[in-house]
């Protein structure tokens, strides 16, 4: 049961202390892996001190994943310090620390904000992703996980038109490039969290979350579980897939309270 153990681990967007990104770059270092982790701000040090610092094998670094030389830079600095990067978890995205970006239905949407969205949910994780992969395909192993989202795959929501475009465009990346990449024994996977609650849950989420069938939101270690088992060498045959994580919200027609 190899796991993750003695494997390098970038998780991008882990500067929350209570999102899915930290979760996930907790549980990584727990099962044994060199952890990278990245945000836009520098409060990813405060993350990477939680962690137990480089002196624990975690390095921490603020990139703007939106832009491909910050992006290499961040690569080179990572593979420098913990070695060649075996395991990608796309998570940045959704919202941008100091940035509000309310809903808007579609004929809404200005330029500036569609590239915005499209931007940092889903052009971050392709420059990631394209960063790692020529190294992962030389050494014949790698392990992409983006952290996509029931809305777009799955649902949608009126005023989330960017966002569910973009998260949708992340499951038909990686179900692309794990034909492209699984001859190199590389497996590309999405989890897709459904309410999920963290430090930028709003009330209506969490009252969405209490009608899901386990009758709570999820917590994001639930997520991460998720994403570490799809980032192990056991999920050796598992590629180009979307694991639900949303206590069977999705499953169901009546989402609220019944006699």
């Amino acid at each position: 049961m190899g796991g993750v153990k003695g494997r390098v681990a970038l998780v991008t967007g882990a500067g929350s202390g209570e999102g899915i990104g930290f979760a996930t770059a907790r549980l990584l270092k727990a099962a044994g892996a060199r952890v990278a982790i990245t945000s836009t701000t520098d409060r990813i040090n405060k993350r990477c001190q939680a962690l137990g610092g480089i002196e624990a094998g975690v390095f921490a670094q603020t990139a703007d994943l939106t832009n491909s030389t910050a992006v290499n830079k961040l690569v080179a600095q990572i593979e420098g310090t913990l070695g060649p990067v075996d395991i990608v978890i796309n998570n940045a995205g959704m919202v941008q620390m100091g940035r509000d970006e309310p809903s808007s239905p579609l004929h809404q949407v200005s330029d500036e904000k569609w590239h915005y969205g499209i931007d940092i949910n889903l052009t971050s994780a392709f420059l990631v992703t394209r960063a790692v992969l020529p190294g992962m395909m030389q050494r014949k192993y790698g392990r992409v996980v983006h952290v996509s989202s029931v809305t777009g795959p799955v649902v949608g929501i009126a005023g989330s038109a960017v966002y569910g475009t973009a998260k949708a465009g992340m499951l038909g990346m990686a179900r692309s490039l794990a034909i492209e990449a699984g001859p190199s024994n590389i497996t590309v996977n999405c989890v897709g969290p459904g309410w999920i609650r963290t430090a930028s849950s709003g009330e209506a989420e969490i009252v969405a979350g209490a009608f899901t069938p386990i009758g709570r939101p999820g917590t994001p270690e639930e997520v991460g579980h998720v994403a570490v088992f799809l980032a192990s060498e056991e999920a050796s045959y598992i590629t180009g897939q979307l694991i639900v994580v949303d206590g069977g919200n999705t499953i169901q027609e009546y989402k609220v309270a019944l006699p």
